[in-house]
């Protein structure tokens, strides 16, 4: 089965941006070579048996965390130092070194349940039906959390004796060098508690699902824990980074195995346009969490969602 350079590219791109956007990547690469139909369905049909399909994916996966890395370098470069000083002192003496240590911790649980579901998940729910199932609850979360939110900050603003309410969704507008913006964002996160660290980070398994978004379950999970929407997007983002690429690296021998190795040049070209997207989507979606909200993608995910699952059920 052979899988051409215009089919990779254009899953590659897509998978880019839909990675960290809060809408799915493995429920849009599975829902796109259904609804082109044709040969695409057939060439990009991860459940079946000897594809190469889901090793391109694997490729693309690895592109879009080294993107990650490069935009938020210089947080990891701070917090990979941070987490050498706790190993060296057997203390947590900075805020880098905490916000690393919570990092960690956070990634535990979605690695633990990753190696024991993944497989089985995909195999029985990785058809388009499902993930439009998927697709549609995960807007329903996505909007239900900001309704959450835009009622409590009304409810705030009332029991404010000033009429100003603490709006929850207020964002700080003061222009602030790059580099402070980063480090004052990163010592906020440094200051989640562990047993919140953990549950933000165990919002990652829903991403098993296809149809739920990795990005999206992580950042609603921040939003009810308080968090401000850029805070939740760039704590998402960071702790996305060490799962995918792990996932990538451990999955990527199947890449570069005998049968595959037609699928090389293809799988190299879809990581390219998944890499250039991701870094270009993180760079847009960090800008946009200062001010907005999930909302928008709640209803792209509700529209598209029941959209796909009507038409795969009357299509048969």
């Amino acid at each position: 089965m052979a899988i051409t350079y215009l089919e990779s590219i254009v899953v590659g791109a897509l998978q880019g941006v839909s990675e960290l956007f809060p809408v799915s990547s493995l429920g849009h690469s599975i829902l796109l070579p259904a609804w082109i139909g044709g040969q695409w369905a057939t060439d990009l049909d991860m459940s079946t048996k000897g594809s190469p399909y889901l090793a391109i994916l694997v490729a693309m996966h690895v592109a879009t965390a080294l993107a990650l890395v490069v935009f938020f370098r210089r947080d990891w470069m701070r917090v990979i130092a941070g987490l050498w000083d706790v190993l060296r002192t057997r203390q947590i003496r900075t805020p880098e070194a905490r916000l690393g240590v919570l990092l960690v911790l956070a990634t535990i649980p979605v690695g633990l349940a990753g190696l024991a579901l993944e497989k089985m998940v995909r195999n029985y729910l990785g058809t388009p039906i499902p993930t439009s199932i998927f697709l549609a609850l995960n807007g329903v979360v996505l909007g239900s959390v900001e309704l959450l939110r835009h009622r409590d900050a009304k409810r705030q603003a009332v029991l404010t004796p000033s009429g100003h309410g603490a709006d929850l969704s207020a964002q700080d507008t003061t222009v602030l060098p790059v580099a402070y913006s980063e480090r004052a964002t990163d010592a906020r996160l440094s200051r989640l508690s562990i047993a919140d660290a953990l549950i933000i980070g165990s919002a990652q398994i829903a991403a098993l699902f296809p149809g739920v978004s990795r990005s999206g379950a992580t950042i609603t999970a921040g939003l009810l824990k308080g968090m401000r929407h850029e805070d939740a997007a760039r704590f998402a983002f960071l702790l996305a980074t060490p799962v995918i690429l792990a996932a990538g690296v451990l999955k990527t021998p199947e890449l570069f195995a005998p049968e595959n190795h037609s699928v090389l040049g293809p799988a190299l070209a879809g990581a390219l346009a998944a890499g250039l997207l991701a870094y270009v989507s993180v760079k847009f979606l960090v800008t946009y969490f200062e001010t907005k909200t999930l909302t928008p993608f709640a209803v792209y995910c509700l529209v598209v969602g029941i959209g796909s699952a009507v038409y795969f059920t009357v299509r048969g």
